[in-house]
């Protein structure tokens, strides 16, 4: 009885546990997909995250299966992880030294054929019995017998588990700096995660006969380390070849783990653990499961959020002081919309208190001269109450000082609203009146100085964030050049990219340069004093230009017009043709813009939008040539 209930709660255990894992390496798999999919070493790791997955859930799945029969398709299903798992292990290995400059076409000679060895045994597997044979159900384990072949299946797993390892300490050992010899160091203690979930399943198969508890205490030690060694895993290769800092990159993959893997293991957890009995506390257990879902994924939710200031403390903790001040940033930040909407809030509850119907606030500090921010009522009654305004009574030194000071005009009350110093005029705020003095309580006119002091922090507040705006459009280029340096050499002696700082393809304003270059294609000062003429790809085609700078740009602007060709006959008239026939006509022929539209049949308003699509593509189809011609970005891989 003691032994049927140790196996009960070990075999509960290990459904959390199996669960939990195929959630996580899913979890890791989408998010490596999207995220370091176009790395080298990203990739090798999700197909290392895929064969987990396979295996894992088939597991899931074969907990749930009561009789020999139904289990297998799924131990087949799970077999698909099982085989290609070694092969995986090669391409990881092989990638990760690849990043170290460490090439080798027997390698990826090797990883072709583990591939394709792989493969081989999963037909073994789904069509003979020479690997794994008679399915068999001892308690809650289900798995295949070892067939005549799968002694072999176990020296080659262990041997490229062993080769694998072995190339991962090469590549720690050429690590020079010590941050990479940590990642490396965390990838070399996590290596082996993959293969310790795959060992159950083959110790299993080779030893039918193992006692059911030391085999469910087995796998649930093992799952435990499992889980945590692909964590560490993952972190490490999320590094590998993104361009954003690694404050960004843990954050992002710290809160994905929080949101999703944590709060679907938690779903799983109440699955597992809510009683099987049809009805709970006179209830049907299917509501009360589905209101337990309900209630944990929006109070998680919640408690993330609540818990974001302290996770990102401990994540960042050198950095913390920062960290909050982004987060105060963040939360204060205002748009346009914010602003009208809060002076319209302000302008409304100030309406209300001294009882009129119309009230508008003026900005005087934008760009664009003054703008009317919120209104509330006659929008002809502010016209007019504006058309004799004097303005000399309302820039009265008196008006908008310590105390805000209204001045009477065509029926209505003026302020100034101003700076928290008073020595800047931020807006005018006009309400509605019809007598010739201020009638107000102490209560009145103590929430009226509130409200009009709130609309000067909202103003006040949006014109340094318009300064604020303007440095960050200024310095974020700047800021995007650094992030691609940071990534230029992920581990040393990689360049994976060389990038040159100078290049016009960084410009903020490169589409315009194109236009400008396209618009004297023929011959002008945009042209021949353009900043394209330092693209490496121009430099390239001198030679073939006489060494006539100009000459190559105008060549290497025909080709990228060119690369818009599609195939086929020519049509004035189709879609696909749009954008070539436009830049054809309009800059290679040197056609008047009322003569291209009449062409192709469209008016000059439509014509000047697609233009400019046309142009975007010429510029992006630049930015490819210079990139494969190894201008200003190199790629190795």
């Amino acid at each position: 009885m003691v032994n049927i209930d140790v196996i009960y709660i070990l075999s509960g255990f290990n459904q959390i546990l199996a669960s939990t894992i195929t959630i996580l390496a899913f979890s890791l798999f989408v998010y490596m997909l999207v995220h370091n999919f176009k790395s080298a070493v990203g990739k090798a790791f999700v197909m290392l995250l895929a064969g987990v997955c396979f295996t894992y859930a088939g597991d899931v799945a074969l907990f749930r299966v009561t009789n020999v029969d139904d289990a297998l398709l799924w131990l087949k299903f799970q077999w698909i992880g099982i085989a290609f798992v070694p092969a995986a292990y090669l391409h990881f290995a092989d990638a990760i030294l690849r990043t170290t400059n460490a090439y080798s076409s027997r390698r990826r000679f090797a990883v072709f054929t583990a591939y394709l060895f792989g493969f081989l045994l999963l037909l073994l597997v789904l069509q003979t019995e020479y690997l794994v044979h008679d399915p068999f159900q001892s308690q809650s384990v289900t798995q295949f017998r070892a067939g005549p072949f799968f002694p072999v299946f176990t020296f080659y797993f262990y041997a490229t588990l062993i080769w694998g390892a072995y190339k991962i300490f090469l590549a720690r050992n050429r690590a020079l700096t010590s941050a990479t010899r940590r990642r490396m160091t965390y990838l070399s203690i996590s290596f082996a995660a993959p293969a310790l979930g795959v060992y159950p399943y083959m110790l299993i198969a080779s030893t039918p006969t193992l006692s059911p508890p030391v085999l469910l205490f087995t796998m649930f030690c093992g799952n435990i380390v499992i889980a945590i060694m692909i964590m560490l895993m993952a972190y490490s290769v999320a590094f590998v070849g993104v361009l954003n800092p690694e404050r960004v990159v843990k954050h992002n993959l710290v809160h994905f783990l929080l949101r999703g893997t944590m709060v679907a293991t938690m779903i799983i957890v109440i699955i597992q653990v809510l009683p099987k009995q049809p009805q709970i506390w006179g209830l049907p257990r299917n509501f009360i499961l589905q209101s337990s879902i309900v209630v944990v994924f929006i109070v998680s939710q919640l408690l993330i959020d609540l818990g974001k200031p302290f996770i990102d403390q401990l994540l960042f903790y050198q950095d913390r002081l920062e960290i909050a001040w982004i987060s105060e940033l963040d939360r204060r930040l205002l748009t346009t919309t914010d602003l009208q909407q809060a002076l319209e809030n302000i302008l409304i509850t100030l309406c209300e208190l001294l009882r009129v119907e119309t009230g508008f606030i003026y900005n005087l500090e934008t760009k664009q001269g003054t703008r009317l921010e919120a209104q509330v009522g006659s929008t002809e009654q502010i016209n007019d109450a504006l058309t004799d305004i004097d303005v000399a009574a309302l820039i009265d030194p008196k008006n908008g000082q310590a105390e805000h000071q209204f001045v009477r005009q065509n029926n209505f009350w003026f302020v100034i609203l101003k700076n928290k110093t008073r020595s800047q005029s931020l807006g005018l705020l006009g309400i509605e009146t019809q007598t010739e003095s201020q009638d107000l309580t102490l209560n009145q006119a103590e929430l009226a100085g509130q409200l009009l002091a709130q609309a000067e922090l909202a103003l006040e507040d949006r014109l340094l964030q318009q300064e604020v705006f303007v440095a960050l459009k200024n310095i974020i280029p700047e800021m995007e050049r650094v992030q691609q340096l940071r990534r230029a050499i992920p581990y040393p002696g990689t360049t994976q990219l060389i990038v040159k700082k100078d290049s016009p393809i960084h410009k903020t304003d490169f589409t315009q340069l194109v236009r400008d270059a396209l618009k004297h294609y023929w011959g002008g000062p945009k042209l021949t004093s353009s900043p394209l003429l330092d693209l490496k790809v121009v430099k390239d085609n001198l030679k073939e230009n006489d060494d006539n700078s100009v000459r190559a740009l105008r060549s290497v602007l025909n080709e990228a017009i060119e690369k818009q060709r599609p195939n086929g006959e020519r049509q004035m008239n189709a879609t696909e043709w749009l954008i070539y026939n436009i830049l054809d006509l309009k800059f290679i022929q040197g056609m008047r813009v009322r003569d291209v539209a009449h062409r192709l049949a469209m008016s000059e308003s439509d014509l000047y939008r697609k233009q400019w699509l046309a142009i975007e593509e010429v510029a992006r189809t630049l930015k490819d040539m210079e990139a494969h011609g190894n201008g200003d970005i190199e790629p190795t891989e």
